[in-house]
């Protein structure tokens, strides 16, 4: 494969497809409620430099008055979200991180700030991100993954390019339910009901320690090596993630992972880009 430039904007978009899909990934497999502060956004288009999507995580400022037992085990808890997790068909994420950067390219030029997207099954995903590059110049890119094709927006153009050739990437493998949240749910270990708290609604809060190789499915590959305390916030009855929290280390500096989801099982269309860039 030819190694590009630095300067070469196609090919490290192209990463930040792999990224874009991948951290998406991270809330494709979690929950929330049935409508929330998501609603009417559509990540992925693009206009101009950017998407008109945010990609911070909005706070959950709905509340759906639902109640948890104070004295649930935490064991049964955590069973029945593994459970749930493995039924998802669709939800629409936002992720925010915070601390040292988290780069989505092979030079570290590219920073991933947040980031708000759609999955859909079997293989569709849409995400819009927030990104920081050369430590200066904040944009917003978009990306599409239907089965295997994955387009990247110019953060120059705003136009959609195909992901290059050379790159053995499928996205969409990421959001697979039985290789994401579920078995992390299943393998957490040390499990314990940290409270209950009002996050939208009364939720379980479990903290448990997941292991690494589930850390670095949930997180795409950007994350590896090493195990993780990880923050959930459970619904009392769809038992679906709700929120999650997680600190890693990457060369001795944190970054804090916030995720919020919401919208499960909404219909979201997920098309190829209108405004797509055709190679001569």
């Amino acid at each position: 494969m030819t190694t590009p430039s630095p300067r070469d904007w196609t090919a490290p978009f192209a990463v930040a497809a792999l990224a874009v899909a991948g951290v998406a990934m991270v809330g494709a497999i979690a929950t929330a409620a049935d409508t929330g502060p998501f609603a009417g956004r559509s990540p992925a288009t693009s206009d101009g430099g950017g998407t008109n999507a945010g990609g911070a995580a909005p706070p959950i400022d709905h509340d759906d008055d639902a109640t948890a037992d104070p004295d649930a085990d935490p064991a049964d808890v955590q069973a029945a979200a593994a459970e749930a997790m493995a039924d998802v068909t669709s939800v629409e994420f936002a992720l925010e991180l915070d601390g040292r950067p988290i780069f989505i390219d092979q030079f570290e030029s590219i920073a991933l700030d947040g980031l708000l997207g759609q999955f859909t099954v079997p293989r569709s995903a849409q995400a819009s991100l927030d990104v920081e590059v050369d430590g200066s110049l904040r944009t917003r890119i978009g990306a599409i993954a239907l089965d295997d094709e994955v387009w990247i927006s110019n953060p120059v153009t705003g136009n959609f390019e195909t992901l290059p050739a050379g790159y053995d990437i499928d996205p969409s493998r990421f959001f697979d339910p039985e290789q994401g949240w579920q078995p992390l749910l299943a393998n957490l270990q040390e499990v314990a009901l940290v409270e209950i708290d009002d996050r939208g609604g009364q939720r379980y809060h479990l903290r448990g320690t997941a292991p690494a190789a589930e850390v670095r499915n949930v997180t795409a590959g950007l994350v590896r090596d090493q195990d993780v305390p990880v923050d959930l916030w459970i619904h009392p009855h769809s038992w679906l993630v709700t929120a999650a929290e997680f600190t890693t280390v990457i060369d001795g500096g944190e970054t804090h992972w916030t995720l919020e989801l919401d919208r499960y099982g909404d219909r979201f269309e997920i098309e190829p880009p209108e405004n797509l860039r055709v190679s001569p």
